[in-house]
């Protein structure tokens, strides 16, 4: 009896640090807690309702999560900011199965991808490879936003954190909307930081995701994303209905851009090139793997990796690649 105990034990604890696939844990209720009292009061200060749609953007270098909810005006509104406590690889999109990389593109959360059953707590599954990466040949499976502090493609929020934000989701899925949208970015796609990560080799890719980005900043609406010309699109009607395969060039589209948008990424461009001709561009750094908030990377500093464990997971999930995390260059002050 003890020796099968302790091959459970072994078990359960392969399965903690394998990856960002999930198994059940026995905790009771956990996926139909309701949205804490104090986020309620901050959405009826903000004029938004538990049942109105939700958008969230992800922000690797900066280690940030962002929940945006629709407000009585019809527009998006930030409803709250998560510091991320793990993310694995590098700044770049995920392009192969066991690369580490947590993934950077454009993706639908829909009601079946929520998991409440996940090793992590809870979790929802982002759906990549999405319908372009698919059609660029990039593999992998179950890319998770998910709880703990541990990551291996992964953005890990805490269990405390990822509990909220599932019940957010929980709540807008059910109040109707279909799915929602995920912007998971490198970093913040300002002027200073493109013109920082200028000599990437994912530089133009990066160039699109910021088209989404700028018409979401202007706008504060979703963006409407299409796939041609093995890139994202955003925004355009084209001749023939939508393009159906992302890697032929675009059809020719039948609307231009929003003026206002436009003018967003023409000043951006002249804030970089204003940058980069002065030479205060800051050089980009190299990650070891993955990012942690500077937050939790000082408690990890300060009480090391255990405390950090419990700290962030119910069931003390370990810390993944702890010195990695602690070799992490960046600063909010960079």
């Amino acid at each position: 009896m003890l020796q099968a105990l302790r091959i459970g034990v072994v078990v359960l604890l392969a399965l903690l640090v394998s990856g960002c696939v999930s198994t059940v844990l026995e905790v009771d209720n956990k996926a139909s807690q309701p949205i804490p009292a104090a986020l309620l009061a901050e959405m009826s200060r903000k004029s938004m309702s538990p049942a109105a749609p939700i958008l969230v953007r992800i922000f690797k270098q900066e280690s940030e999560l962002e929940i945006w909810k629709r407000d009585r005006s019809g527009q998006f509104a930030l409803l709250k900011t998560y510091p991320m406590c793990r993310w694995s690889g590098k700044l770049g999109p995920k392009t192969r199965e066991g690369d580490r990389q947590a993934p950077e593109g454009f993706y639908h959360v829909s009601a079946g991808m929520l998991n409440p059953n996940s090793q992590y707590y809870l979790s929802f599954n982002l759906g990549y490879p999405n319908r372009l990466e698919a059609a660029l040949g990039y593999t992998g499976e179950a890319l998770m936003v998910h709880g703990a502090c541990s990551s291996s493609g992964c953005f890990a929020l805490t269990d405390e954190g990822v509990a909220e934000i599932y019940a957010v989701a929980r709540e807008a899925l059910k109040g109707g909307q279909p799915a929602f949208q995920v912007q998971a970015f490198p970093f913040r796609m300002t002027a200073q930081n493109m013109a920082k990560h200028r000599d990437d080799p994912n530089f133009s890719f990066w160039a699109d995701l910021k088209r989404g980005y700028d018409i979401f900043e202007v706008t504060r609406r979703q963006p409407r994303v299409s796939h041609c010309g093995r890139r994202y699109v955003f925004d355009m009607e084209f001749q023939g209905g939508e393009p159906r395969d992302p890697l032929a060039a675009c059809p020719p589209a039948v609307n231009g851009d929003d003026p206002l948008v436009a003018r967003r990424a023409e000043s951006d461009l002249l804030a970089m090139q204003s940058l980069l001709e002065s030479g205060t561009a800051r050089s980009a750094h190299a990650y070891i793997d993955g990012g942690m908030h500077p937050s939790f990377r000082s408690l990890l500093e300060r009480s090391g990796e255990q405390t950090l464990a419990k700290r962030t997971s119910l069931t003390s999930v370990p810390v993944s690649r702890p010195s990695a995390a602690l070799g992490d260059p960046h600063s909010p002050k960079e």
